[in-house]
């Protein structure tokens, strides 16, 4: 799970895929850290911490309730970050289809932080999976 795409293009873009399993949002939360220290004039340090919660909360509910594979996709700009989680599960139900998989404790507060944050939430589904989409917007400096 090494491969990363980060473009220095405008705006900047980082495609990571993710590991299946408890790791999966450490990886993704390390990346984005490094991608949005590497472009300190596009995102507040605020918004940035903000931002890396978000990240960490849409891959964490993947792993949990979804199958792979995973994906993280972010692209920021000026005033606007996109965060896009994608997995190989086309339901909505917070169920996976991995036979043994379980719900521990009560969660379900996830989403919730992401709103909080500021977030827009989207999904968009296909036929083998689905992508969920923060939209956070910010007042450029």
């Amino acid at each position: 799970m090494d491969t990363v795409i980060a473009s220095r293009r405008c705006p900047p873009t980082l495609h990571l895929p993710l590991p299946p399993d408890a790791q999966a949002a450490r990886h993704a939360r390390r990346s984005v850290e490094r991608i949005l220290a590497s472009e300190p004039a596009l995102c507040p340090r605020a918004v940035a911490e903000d931002l890396v919660l978000i990240v960490s909360e849409l891959v964490t509910n993947a792993v949990l309730h979804a199958d792979g594979p995973f994906a993280l996709t972010l692209s920021l700009e000026a005033g606007r970050a996109g965060i896009a989680v994608s997995d190989g599960s086309p339901g909505l139900s917070g169920r996976r289809s991995r036979v043994g998989a379980r719900r521990i404790g009560s969660g379900g507060r996830g989403l919730n932080i992401v709103r909080a944050l500021g977030a827009d939430l989207f999904v968009s589904r296909w036929d083998c999976g689905k992508q969920v989409v923060a939209v956070v917007t910010w007042q450029d400096g």
